[in-house]
């Protein structure tokens, strides 16, 4: 309960850990970004040196599985390439220390309209068949006295987007860590995506394009979403 007491006071008081995700993910008991994210509780007794060796040591069994020459010059150097993509690009977004530091400023200027930044890059991968999700996030927040540099919202979304994710929780994540470090319930997310287990494989329908949205606060009227969405697809 003190491990719980002092999470719930550094989210309150605006304080940042570099781990306090991988704690969340320890007590269950505690509210969090990470609430369904099928994290063990070991996930980081490794450090990334040690994944990659670990993983290009398994990557090399399955080259030899599929029946691929690991002499060959081409391919020789393929595990450690696969490993060393894996934990330092594709999957970084699972090591909380990889998290963007934010920094807000006063809203001096009192905007009190919706700031809405779309079209934001979204490469991603299906936790179910580990085949790439590419698309695009649109975010927007009404300020509550904070603003937040520009670049930084590419950056949650990246952070979150970096692991294996189905489009549902990605969207839920990335508006629960808005509404967390803007001080703010009024934040909408929309991502749209996708999803090469469905592009390549099973039914191979390579038009299908994935919608999610998570609206809060001042976002769940119907005007205030509307506006939202003519932002997203109507205004040139």
């Amino acid at each position: 309960m003190k491990q719980q007491d002092n999470l719930l006071k550094a989210r309150i008081n605006g304080k940042s850990e570099k781990h306090s995700e991988y704690l969340r993910v320890i007590d269950n008991s505690v509210i969090t970004k990470n609430v369904g994210y099928p994290l063990r509780n070991d996930a980081f007794k490794l450090d990334d040196q040690a994944k990659i060796n670990a993983i290009a040591s398994h990557f090399q069994k399955i080259i030899e599985t599929l029946g691929l020459d690991l002499n060959d010059d081409s391919i020789q150097g393929t595990p450690q390439r696969v490993a060393k993509m894996f934990v330092s690009e594709i999957f970084s977004g699972l090591n909380p220390g990889n998290k963007p530091d934010i920094t807000l400023f006063e809203n001096k200027f009192l905007y009190n309209q919706m700031l809405v930044e779309k079209n934001i890059k979204v490469h991603s991968y299906c936790e179910h068949h580990f085949l790439p999700i590419i698309g695009k996030a649109h975010v927007a927040y009404i300020s509550n006295g904070y603003v937040i540099g520009l670049s930084k919202l590419n950056r949650i979304v990246d952070y979150y987007a970096r692991r294996p994710q189905i489009q549902e929780r990605l969207t839920e994540q990335i508006a629960s860590e808005l509404m967390d470090v803007l001080k703010t319930e009024d934040v909408a997310v929309l991502i749209e995506a996708e999803h090469m287990c469905v592009a390549i494989r099973g039914i191979k329908d390579e038009e299908c394009i994935t919608t999610t949205s998570s609206f809060y606060g001042k976002f769940q009227d119907p005007g205030i979403r509307n506006e939202f969405l003519t932002y997203i697809y109507n205004k040139k």
